[in-house]
């Protein structure tokens, strides 16, 4: 059997809301961070189930793509779209992955802040993918990505001026390496923001495709 339109907008549905929620556990575990060790490797493991759900709907949508000889929407765009919010999962994999490989051992403000920033993105890409399938509803779905695009920005802006500081701040060795990692870390968490950004671009394409 073909599938069916409403298939296409479930299924990205779902992935966005893996995406949030996978979000929503990076905020917890960066939250955690000098607070309890256990609720930090719970999270890591909350984000990486939430990674393997969300690589299960990405196949699932591959599958469906590849079988369908009519999509709702351009295929080709409904692929990106896909791929780009496996990216967004997977970012925020590296992050929960990063606190180990980097040793951070507290959250710093500038930490909770982009962490803070990604789970407002995604909330909004989770809105503004669930408002795909109505046409009447195009207005409120620009907004939400032109908004998405604006708290990007906001959030190069915050790790620009997060690493500006650590190495104002550098002092003897260990200070300049903890400079060194914190830098890479800032770095991890602000790509999730420019997935979410590339994400919101691309829906915005779909919704010019379409009008």
């Amino acid at each position: 059997m073909l599938p069916k339109r409403s298939e296409f907008f479930a299924l990205l549905a779902a992935h966005s809301e893996r995406v949030l929620a996978s979000t929503n556990a990076m905020l917890r575990l960066i939250t955690s961070l000098g607070v309890s060790k256990d609720d930090v490797a719970a999270l890591v493991e909350e984000v990486n189930m939430n990674e393997a759900s969300a690589d299960q709907i990405k196949q699932d949508m591959l599958a469906m793509l590849h079988k369908a000889f009519v999509t709702p929407l351009n295929r080709d765009q409904v692929y990106a779209l896909t791929l780009e919010l496996d990216g967004v999962v997977n970012a925020v994999q590296d992050v929960a992955q990063s606190v180990a490989i980097y040793h951070v051992s507290e959250a710093t403000a500038a930490s909770r802040e982009l962490a803070s920033m990604a789970v407002d993105a995604c909330t909004r890409l989770n809105r503004a993918i669930n408002s795909l399938k109505d046409k009447e509803r195009s207005e409120e779905t620009v907004n939400l990505c032109v908004e998405i695009e604006r708290i990007e920005e906001k959030a190069d802006a915050v790790m620009q001026g997060a690493i500006k500081t650590l190495f104002e701040n550098e002092g003897d060795e260990d200070a300049a390496l903890l400079a060194i990692r914190m830098r890479q870390f800032y770095s991890r968490q602000e790509k999730v923001l420019a997935r979410c950004k590339e994400s919101a671009q691309i829906i915005e394409g779909i919704l010019i495709a379409n009008s």
